[in-house]
């Protein structure tokens, strides 16, 4: 079951990523490649991310991890692993067949889960017995330490895919070192008990050309959705998704499009701006002198785009249909600001409204939200947050009560 129409809406079930030996084969030569800043030191990483789910379900919420109901799902239905392997060595971009064939018979030969953690921590060349190639390309193969990239950012499940309603948009991820992760994310919705047998629409699919983010993606309410238009995010992919969305005759009858900075430190609508209580928003102010704003409703088959033309507090307020008030991350400093929104003082999880889980480093941020009488439960972070991601980014809401 799918249930997702507001961001604030008591969360009962969320899809988390525990993270594992991905990050370390993380190295200083492969950073800029695997789009992280630094190398997190995994035994305190997983500690945080635990104390993450700990607090979630101290608050009543179902915790699922991505490679249990990954491997679930491939066990349930085992005449789809072998297309699931082959898809998977596709997508890494092996070039050589022999080691196509050898990392294929490599992976074959695990336990499923092992399998799964395998893939999403990395191939070191080192680990597939090969023999000697004669062919350029397999010599090539061996001066990369990688058969296949480690998948670190797959600690940020709010990306491959995004709850909508009661339905799912699973996403063509803009860079090659994500592309792989909507595998998972496919293979787990069509083929996991929970969901096989739910007949609930797909708005995307990962083989758009169009690239989709999930962090881009806000269920404001049951009317109204908010995509960013990002560096990871085009244009042409939110009108498609608009158009899916409005053709299923879904509640939502209005996608508002914000088209914000293109740069690393923006990189996701939800690293500048989530919400956090009834008409309460956390927002970068640094971003609000750049923002522009499409409203996309529908027009019979097709859909109708207006620039509007409005302060944002001014159109939240429209769409709503209440007063909105935006707590500015770090205050009204500069230099709080940009410290606070980089370490994703901006990139909430709301579990009810009102209450919140925020990194306990943004100090300046968290104490303005209590300020307002938000209840924010604060995690550690020194090592989860040098992957650029907050409490949202970790998170994929599956279940929410309805407001």
């Amino acid at each position: 079951m799918i249930n997702v129409y507001s961001e604030i809406g008591q969360l009962k079930t969320v899809l988390l990523h525990r993270p594992g030996k991905e990050l370390e084969n993380l190295t200083p030569s492969v950073l800029d490649r695997l789009l992280f800043d630094d190398i997190p030191y995994l035994e305190i990483a997983r500690q945080e991310h635990d104390f993450f789910a700990e607090t979630l379900k101290s608050e009543g919420v179902e915790v699922l991890y991505l490679t249990d109901m990954l491997a679930e799902a491939l066990i349930n239905n085992p005449e789809v692993v072998d297309h699931f392997i082959k898809e998977f060595i596709d997508e890494a971009r092996i070039k050589s067949r022999q080691v196509k064939d050898a990392v294929f018979s490599y992976l074959k030969a695990m336990e499923i889960k092992p399998m799964i953690e395998k893939m999403i921590a990395g191939i070191r060349t080192k680990e597939v017995p090969i023999k000697a190639g004669d062919s350029i390309m397999d010599m090539l193969e061996k001066e990369y330490p990688f058969y296949t990239d480690p998948m670190p950012n797959i600690l940020f499940q709010r990306d491959p895919f995004a709850s909508i309603g009661r339905g799912v948009s699973v996403h063509k991820m803009n860079t090659l070192a994500r592309q792989r992760e909507t595998i998972f994310a496919n293979y787990l919705l069509k083929y996991h008990p929970r969901f096989q047998k739910e007949d609930f629409p797909f708005y995307f699919n990962r083989t758009e050309e169009e690239s989709l983010e999930g962090g881009d993606i806000l269920v404001l309410n049951e009317n109204t959705l908010a995509i960013g238009i990002s560096d990871r995010t085009n244009p042409y992919a939110i009108e498609k998704l608009a158009k899916k969305l409005f053709a299923k005759r879904e509640t939502f009858k209005t996608v508002l499009a914000f088209n914000i900075p293109k740069t690393r430190a923006f990189m996701h609508l939800d690293t500048v701006f989530t919400q956090v209580d009834h008409g309460v928003f956390t927002i970068h102010p640094g971003i609000m002198k750049y923002l522009t704003v499409f409203e996309i409703t529908q027009d019979g088959d097709s859909i109708k785009i207006k620039k509007v033309v409005a302060t944002l507090k001014e159109i939240l307020e429209k769409h709503l249909g209440r007063d909105v008030e935006l707590i500015h991350c770090g205050g009204n400093d500069v230099v709080d600001s940009e410290r606070e929104q980089w370490s994703d003082g901006a990139n909430t999880l709301a579990v009810s409204p009102g209450v919140v889980i925020a990194y306990s480093r943004n100090k300046i941020t968290n104490k303005l939200l209590k300020d307002k009488g938000i209840k924010v439960l604060e995690i550690p972070s020194s090592e989860l947050s040098r992957g650029r991601g907050g409490p949202r980014c970790m998170s994929m809401p599956i279940i929410r009560e309805k407001i």
